[in-house]
């Protein structure tokens, strides 16, 4: 069984969940995370578990595989479905099929009563989120956005394809709203992550990745011109 057969084996097991620590990915069984995890991830197979059959976040962080009966709400069910690519082609792409996490949060209320999103806020996350997938006509799930070319060169009418400008609006949003607050931006907004997880793939003190999030949405709002 090649590696990452043998990660999405494991993951399918009762109580088996994905954790990742820094850059490090770890397959978990039970809720004690002081155990000793069973398995270590690189980076190929957790994409390769992503793409297929994908990942669904936990309450408590951490992401369940999907379709391995696991109830996680808020998440991102990663599903795969033919398009027509922009050459005419018809490709295969990775889509959302579950709740978002900004779906989520648009949902809960604060102290004072109100919605924690502003519809402007919740617009704008679905804005760069389309434009995330629209980037990802290859079919990955994920980017290194600041290993992008600059490419200053001018270019006529209709010679970038569709998933290069889509690619150059993430790029700039994310540049517009500012390092610091874009990474919250790609945990939640772009990778799915719920919000506890987000919180300790950056390292940021408990409870502290909401306001982040919503400081990161008015920049983003704002860059869109509807704020």
């Amino acid at each position: 069984m090649d590696p990452a057969s043998r990660a999405k084996s494991v993951l399918a097991r009762p109580n088996h969940w994905l954790d990742r620590v820094g850059d490090v990915w770890l397959v978990r069984v039970g809720a004690d995370r002081r155990r000793r995890p069973l398995l270590r991830l690189d980076a190929a197979q957790v994409q390769s578990v992503r793409r297929e059959p994908g990942l669904l976040p936990r309450a408590e962080g951490g992401w369940w595989l999907a379709g391995a009966g696991m109830d996680a709400t808020p998440g991102r069910w990663l599903d795969r479905q033919q398009r027509m690519g922009p050459e005419g082609r018809s490709v295969v792409v990775s889509v959302n099929r579950g709740e978002s996490p900004i779906a989520w949060l648009a949902r809960r209320k604060g102290s004072d009563g109100l919605p924690f999103l502003s519809g402007l806020e919740v617009t704008a996350a679905e804005r760069l989120r389309e434009d995330f997938e629209a980037a990802a006509m290859t079919g990955q799930v994920t980017m290194d956005w600041t290993a992008l070319p600059r490419d200053r060169t001018p270019r006529g009418p209709g010679s970038v394809p569709p998933s290069g400008l889509a690619r150059r609006r993430v790029r700039q949003a994310l540049r517009a709203v500012g390092p610091g607050l874009s990474e919250i931006l790609e945990e939640v907004c772009l990778n799915g992550s719920a919000l506890q997880a987000a919180e300790r793939a950056l390292g940021l003190p408990s409870r502290t990745g909401k306001v982040q999030l919503k400081l990161a949405l008015e920049r983003l709002a704002r860059h869109y011109r509807m704020a």
